[in-house]
């Protein structure tokens, strides 16, 4: 019974925020339909704390280059995905996921990020 006690909240505001708030932490997973435009890159996390990993599957019609840009180094290449194809991919703690359209067609990928929940997320001209 004690157990039972101490799972009693105060009200059903009380409650539904500690349900919402438990079920939040729980989750920690994101999908996305992401499209990127001609000779334009996304970027997905940078200086966050934790590691986080892209299952990304290219469904479009042009190739997209998958960098990894540490926060303390030069970006470097993790994957070139040809339409069609898919990787799961790994990046550190504090680095940033750049995926890279250099092609004048529009990108499509499906993403599953997992991980680092506090993730930045911006799109910017190709460098």
């Amino acid at each position: 019974m004690r157990v039972l006690n101490a799972l009693q909240f105060q009200s059903p505001l009380t409650m539904l925020t500690g349900l919402l708030l438990l079920t939040s932490a729980c989750w920690g997973n994101v999908h996305s339909d992401l499209f990127i435009e001609p000779g334009q890159q996304f970027v997905l996390g940078g200086n966050q704390r934790g590691a986080f990993k892209v299952a990304a599957r290219n469904v479009g019609k042009v190739a997209v280059e998958v960098k990894e840009r540490p926060a303390n180094g030069a970006p470097f290449s993790k994957a070139n995905l040809k339409p069609g194809q898919q990787a799961t991919l790994r990046f550190a703690a504090g680095s940033a996921a750049v995926l890279v359209n250099s092609t004048a067609t529009k990108a499509n990928l499906d993403l599953r990020i997992t991980g680092e929940a506090n993730l930045n997320m911006s799109s910017e001209n190709k460098l």
